[in-house]
This record gives structure tokens, C-alpha cells and sequence, in this order.
């Protein structure tokens, strides 16, 4: 799961042995394998795979069990034909009840054949796994979306509440043409719902195999890049001074690598501290601390233990970390430009503008500072809603029993803040388990167990029908 440490892992932990995968897959669950092997099997990486196809692929299941074509709205722009997505309709008989919308991006982070054990782009089973980029990030969750609204149509289901599919490409690549983005800014009434489930959420496992815990995204950071500037006459490099662009970008990137943002809290991260504070198991010098910053989020030994863990410090405000160098154009030359990325994540409720402004205050007056594009919308965190929140919890207690249930906000980002800017409160959802290692997600041999899949498909397709009633 994203942004949770090893400090919730041990506060709490809930040990409920996962059940084995059945032998035989039900029919309805050999339709949704055929449906998510085409899925993970379509190369939808950015500039070499193909996001419309893989669209086009799951418009035509949709057709198949009975969408017409004015409740299936296919979309891309001429600029990025293969980048395209699907919005799908199932209406609702309750006309005062607002929709709700299911969100999940088919496009996946690349993948080298030559660095993987097994090709990212075949589905293999292996071990209890399914293998494949993109197994768990995020066409799970777009499968099991999308094999619930087929479900829906095939069985006659009449929600009260109109249930709408965004299937879109460009959440994992920053400068790529994003769907879910574009909807908002130019289809907002197509997606128009009272609030939206996403990725974000989620479950992990621990080290034997048994399901620790399970959390539902209520809030985001955003992502936003910067680029620091210095420039220099240069020289000859036999005769050095101070006046060096490389030192003085080196000095900014310092000054931004030991100053902290404030600590703040949003309603879920209060909650959520809360809940680690009271666990039996987190040491006391932690719980301690961490009922200090509930109290006073100034206290700098409070912050000092909790921000020991990674995970905790970054959740308690924004970040900002240099990851790419640029310097100089010869071995015997002055340098005559230096250039830094600052990637920082923002906490919600701050701007993009603020933290330009501050990263502007540590670099100085001799280096330039600029925000990238493109300039990602602030960050609002969802209200912590009991009638969100409420399902979510039953459900898990059906089909989880035993397992901890907290609210969390994502120290990355998804494409929920796109529909959030526009008023739209998004949720990530708990249902899919993933291993304590994050699975390969974004990395090598990404993978899945199979009784996950299953698992979290049955629980999100109730999920569903308990909200739209």
C-alpha cells in the first residue's frame, strides 16, 4: 500500500491466513480472467503501447453483453491517438440520486523484456501469483471495474443510482497526454458524480502470507516538479573561483535537503495518527510522540522520533527532494550552467505557488527556480464521510475478518486530484492485497496473488451495489 511504514505495520497488525485459490474458477470468474488477461496482456506503456486499443477492447465485452452505443463514449484527441479511453453509463431509476463513478487508468510503467524473468506482457500463473506489468497497478482494479458494470448489464441489475466507468490513460507519466485530466477539463459532465472510488486504497499482506491490513485513501499529495537554474561565464578550469555554478546549486539543493516543511494535519491523517497512537503494539516513544503532534505539531523532539519512519514524515507534510543533475559541458571547463529536478509532493490544501515561493526563499538570489510543466491542481482531501467510509468497513468486516481498517493519505499522487479540482471527492478503495514489498509495482516481475484478485473482485463488485443501492 502507498505511504503506510513499517511503524502502522507493527501498531497494527491483524493476522487473518488468507484462503488458497480454488482449483476451479466459477464461470463468472473465467469470464473476468478473459477479460483481465486481454487487459494486462495489451501493451498500453506510453509511446509504445497503445491505451485505445486496449479501450476499443473492452467497449466491444461491453457491447457484447448489452451497452448500446450511447452508453459507451469512446475518447482520444488527434495530438495522442493511442492514448484514448472509455466512459461507460449504467443509469440509475433514482433520478435524485447523483451517480457515482468507478475511476481506473489502463496505462501501465514501462517494462524491458531482457530485465524480467518472464514477459511483463504475457499473464503467466505461477506459484500462487499472477505475473505481468500492470497486474496489480492498475488494471486490476480497471478489470474488476469494468467486469462489474458487465455483470451488472448481463444480470438485469436496476441500480438507483447511475453508475459511471472512466477508463484512462496517462496517470503514470507525467508529461503524457491524461485522460482522466482531459475528462475533467472537457467532459465534467460526462463524469459528473457525487464522489468516485479509485486506486489508492488497498490491503497488504505480511511476511507469512496472512492479510495485516487494509486502508482506504481519503486525500492525496500532488506531485510537482522544479527546476533549479544557476549560470556562469565559465573559464578555464586551471584557474578555479568561488563564483562556481555547480557549488551554487550544490549549496541550494543543501539548503532544500535540510529544511522541513511544517507539519499539518487534514481530518484523515488526524485519524489516522490517532489510530497508530492508541495501537497496543507501537512503541511507546512513538505513541507518545505522535499524541505530542496531535497536540502541537511545532513540538521538533516529537517529530524528530516519528519522522524516523520515512513513511510518517512524509505523511506529516509537504516534501520537496532533488532526483536529477545536469552540470557543466567540459572536463577542463568552468561550468557554465547547473540544473536541478526538485520533485516535491505537496500537502493538500497547499498551492503549487507557496512552495515555488519557499523553494525560491532556500535556493537564493543566484539560482533561478521555475515550475515544471505541467502544473499539477492543489491537493483538497475528501471529507472522512461515514457514508463512504461506513460500506467499506461492513464489507471488509464479511470478507476480511479480523483485519485493521484505516483511513490514509497518499504521500503520492493518482489521478484523483484531476476530479477533485472540479468537485468531485475521490476514495481508494480497500479490497486488493498486495505483498509486503509492493508486488514489483513500478518495478521488476510485478505480480499478484491469485486469491487476491478473486478476493478483492468479489468485494469490490458488492461495494459497488451497496452504494448505488
Amino acid at each position: 500500500m502507498r505511504g503506510i511504514g513499517w511503524i502502522v505495520a507493527a501498531a497494527l497488525i491483524g493476522q487473518s491466513a488468507g484462503a488458497s485459490a480454488a482449483d476451479e474458477r466459477r464461470p463468472d470468474q473465467q469470464a473476468f480472467f478473459a477479460l483481465y488477461k486481454e487487459l494486462v496482456e495489451t501493451n498500453t506503456a506510453v509511446d509504445v503501447g497503445n491505451c485505445t486499443q486496449a479501450a476499443a477492447q473492452i467497449a466491444a465485452r461491453m457491447k457484447a453483453a448489452g451497452y448500446t452505443d450511447q452508453e459507451l463514449t469512446p475518447f482520444s484527441v488527434p495530438d495522442h491517438p493511442n492514448d484514448g479511453g472509455l466512459v461507460a453509463v449504467l443509469k440509475g431509476s433514482d433520478a435524485k440520486a447523483k451517480p457515482m463513478l468507478l475511476l481506473g487508468h489502463i496505462d501501465v510503467v514501462a517494462a524491458k523484456r531482457e530485465d524480467w524473468v518472464r514477459d511483463p506482457f504475457k499473464l503467466i500463473e505461477e506459484g500462487g501469483y499472477y505475473y505481468g506489468r500492470g497486474t496489480v497497478d492498475d488494471k486490476a482494479m480497471a478489470a474488476i471495474w469494468a467486469d462489474a458494470m458487465i455483470r451488472f448489464k448481463q444480470s438485469g441489475y436496476k441500480p438507483k443510482r447511475t453508475i459511471k466507468l472512466a477508463l484512462t490513460c496517462g496517470e503514470e507519466t507525467t508529461y503524457a497526454f491524461n485522460g482522466a485530466e482531459w475528462l475533467a477539463k472537457n467532459k465534467p459532465d460526462l463524469i459528473a458524480a457525487e464522489f468516485a472510488l479509485n486506486e489508492g486504497g488497498g490491503g497488504r499482506y505480511n511476511a507469512k502470507g496472512e492479510r495485516e491490513l487494509l486502508a482506504i485513501q481519503v486525500g492525496e499529495k500532488a506531485a510537482q516538479n522544479f527546476t533549479f537554474t544557476t549560470t556562469n561565464p565559465g573559464g578555464h578550469s586551471s584557474q578555479p573561483v568561488p563564483d562556481n555554478a555547480i557549488y551554487e546549486l550544490a549549496d541550494a539543493i543543501n539548503r532544500v535537503r535540510t529544511y522541513e516543511f511544517p507539519i499539518k494535519f487534514t481530518d484523515t491523517t488526524r485519524a489516522f495518527f490517532g489510530m497508530v497512537a492508541k495501537a497496543p503494539t507501537t512503541p511507546r516513544p512513538v505513541s507518545e510522540s505522535i499524541t505530542t503532534l496531535l497536540a502541537n505539531p511545532n513540538d521538533a523532539a516529537a517529530d524528530k522520533i516519528v519522522s524516523m519512519d520515512k513513511a510518517m514524515h512524509s505523511t506529516l507534510r509537504t516534501t520537496c527532494v532533488a532526483t536529477l543533475l545536469k552540470a557543466g559541458h567540459a572536463e577542463n571547463a568552468l561550468p557554465q550552467k547547473a540544473t536541478a529536478n526538485i520533485n516535491c509532493r505537496i500537502f493538500p490544501g497547499e498551492s503549487v505557488d507557496e512552495t515555488l515561493a519557499k523553494l525560491k526563499e532556500l535556493a537564493g538570489p543566484k539560482v533561478t527556480v521555475t515550475a515544471n510543466m505541467p502544473i499539477r491542481p492543489i491537493g483538497i482531501p475528501p471529507r472522512l464521510d461515514p457514508k463512504i467510509t461506513g460500506p467499506m468497513t461492513t464489507l471488509a468486516a464479511k470478507y476480511f475478518p479480523g483485519v485493521p481498517l484505516l483511513p490514509s493519505m497518499s504521500t503520492g499522487a493518482t489521478d484523483g486530484i484531476f476530479l477533485e479540482a472540479i468537485g468531485i471527492p475521490v476514495y481508494g478503495a480497500p479490497g486488493i492485497f498486495i505483498d509486503s514489498d509492493f508486488s514489483g509495482v513500478h518495478g521488476l516481475n510485478e505480480r499478484i496473488r491469485v486469491e487476491s484478485l478473486y478476493a478483492g473482485r468479489d468485494y469490490l463488485f458488492d461495494l459497488v451495489k451497496a452504494y448505488a443501492g
